[in-house]
């Protein structure tokens, strides 16, 4: 239902219609009996045709849709990079491409078993999974999959014959072709990706999928364009937030009698808890704000898969249409005898110099690339707040390539001889001319270290800044049930819960977050 101006008092409060906040706010509004109100900065995707349709993603960074937040000077990265954040409904899921990967076992159990996350496994969350997809490959043989769930998967079809070929290059390098999202962690394999995307082109995106279906139920209301500048506290218990319409608007606070649930994001989740008195008591008191919670580890251990990118020229015409551009996704192994892969590329059929052109690098227009990630990277950075002033971006600082043993670049050096490997095998003889950037001529491992700190990316996978983790773990924000520790009536919602990176694009795993927190507020509501 749309907004009524006299009724700002709700059961549930959720902040960020992004990738997890749909799903809660859509899951917990299946209950006739309790009021819920989504509150988005940005404005409804409906009918926004350059966000709903997933093959123009790319024209939505750095746009008005992007809150295009600047990293901090890197100390061993690239000082120019920004982190892409979306300002729209659907959050990163309408802003980004879609890959749809489920997080591997290995990868959940570790929340469990290593970092004191009780109750985030597989046996717990896949089930999860399963609920919020209808997947293309659901039947008999894939029993794990969902088919009536919002999310709609799709496997990419294998119409670029450029990515066809470089699948038969992988074998021949030793990845052979997999399939993906089987149940089994692909270690060593390549294939075309799956998406959450409709067969029409629309992204299947968490506002596409969650939010436009019941955009008219009775006990759900959207309020859209609505920026939270901190949150109000009765005591030690949340009981709403404060919002403005404009940079300089008036506030209003909408109310919650329930819960409030904030999901902003690996960014804007631990702002507005510092904003609002909870975080590392130094740094709120450097900013004059008051402390209602001493939490150090609110926006520290943030965590991203730093990308490479190394691009050749096509000797044939590339593709002139795409489901998103990125179609294909490799794994493998630098080191030996790991349960996960540590190294991930992902093959793209459209020029991506947005890095290597300032430094000098050449371009062209018929080209492909490949960009090596890493999927476990060592180095931790940390969000914090420029000011008191809301308005005001807060300092990210990923400390890209600062892990202490030097792991993060010894694998994005790997990564990048490696693709050179892939794309020397014959099946790609006809398509591959001239390597763009770096160049054949940089070859040594400090050449290589020199140009990806001066042109890396980033896959715009920032989490880990409001981790969770076991009651009695003071550098955890968040109770397994993503409760904020020091305060009741709040719990957090998104990637930055996460307590350890997925090895895989991580979206479709923060749309599961908001599905489990769904469940968590149900469980306690009885």
């Amino acid at each position: 239902m749309n907004e009524s101006a006299a009724e700002s008092t709700f059961d549930y409060v959720v902040i960020g219609g992004g990738s997890a906040g749909s799903a809660v706010a859509a899951r917990l509004s299946e209950d006739p009996t309790v009021t819920v109100a989504l509150v988005e900065a940005g404005p409804d995707d409906r009918n926004i045709p350059e966000v709903l349709q997933l093959d123009r993603w790319m024209e939505l960074l750095e746009s008005g849709y992007d809150w295009d937040y600047p990293v901090e000077p890197q100390e061993n990265g690239n000082s120019f990079l920004r982190h892409a954040r979306a300002k729209v409904m659907g959050g990163c899921s309408s802003h980004n491409s879609c890959i749809a990967f489920w997080p591997p076992a290995e990868d959940v159990d570790s929340w469990e078993a290593e970092h004191g996350a009780t109750g985030w496994n597989k046996d717990t969350l896949w089930p999860v999974l399963k609920r919020l997809e209808t997947n293309e490959d659901a039947g008999p043989d894939a029993p794990h999959h969902g088919d009536s769930g919002p999310v709609h998967v799709m496997n990419v079809p294998p119409a670029d014959p450029c990515g066809v070929a470089l699948l038969e290059a992988c074998e021949q390098d030793g990845i052979p072709t997999s399939r993906f999202n089987t149940g089994t962690t692909v270690v060593n394999g390549a294939n075309f990706l799956q998406i959450n995307r409709r067969a029409d082109g629309t992204r299947s995106s968490s506002s596409v999928s969650y939010i436009h279906p019941i955009a008219d139920r009775e006990n759900f209301t959207l309020l859209t364009g609505l920026r939270a500048k901190r949150l109000v506290f009765d005591g030690t218990r949340c009981v709403g937030v404060e919002v403005v319409d404009n940079q300089f608007g008036r506030p209003r606070v909408i109310r919650a009698t329930g819960e409030v649930v904030l999901s902003a994001g690996a960014i804007d989740s631990p702002k507005l808890l510092m904003l609002s008195g909870i975080g590392p008591t130094d740094h709120l008191h450097e900013h004059g704000i008051d402390v209602l919670v001493d939490s150090p580890g609110v926006g520290s251990n943030l965590q991203d898969h730093p990308e490479g990118v190394i691009s050749w020229e096509a000797l044939q015409p590339m593709v002139e249409s795409s489901t998103q551009w990125w179609e294909i996704g490799v794994f493998t192994t630098v080191d030996e005898g790991l349960d996960r892969p540590d190294l991930m590329m992902h093959y793209g059929s459209v020029p991506f110099d947005m890095h290597t052109l300032r430094q000098g690098y050449p371009t062209a227009e018929n080209v492909f690339c490949l960009t090596p990630n890493i999927t476990h990277a060592r180095s931790r950075g940390t969000v914090r707040l420029r000011s008191r002033d809301f308005r005001d971006k807060p300092r990210v600082d990923p400390r890209y390539f600062t892990d202490p043993e030097g792991y993060d670049m010894r694998i994005m050096i790997a990564g990048i001889r490696r693709a050179r490997e892939i794309v020397a095998q014959p099946a790609m003889s006809a398509w591959t001319g001239d390597e763009l950037f770096p160049g054949k001529d940089v070859q040594s491992d400090e050449e290589l270290a020199d140009y990806i700190r001066r042109t890396h990316n980033t896959v715009y996978h920032p989490v880990g800044t409001v981790r969770m983790g076991d009651a009695g773990d003071d550098m955890s924000p968040l109770d397994p049930q993503l409760r904020v520790k020091g305060v009741h009536g709040l719990r957090v919602a998104d990637a930055s819960v996460f307590p350890e990176h997925t090895t895989v694009n991580p979206n479709i795993t923060v749309m599961m977050v908001g599905e489990r927190c769904a469940d968590l507020i149900k469980a306690d509501r009885g």
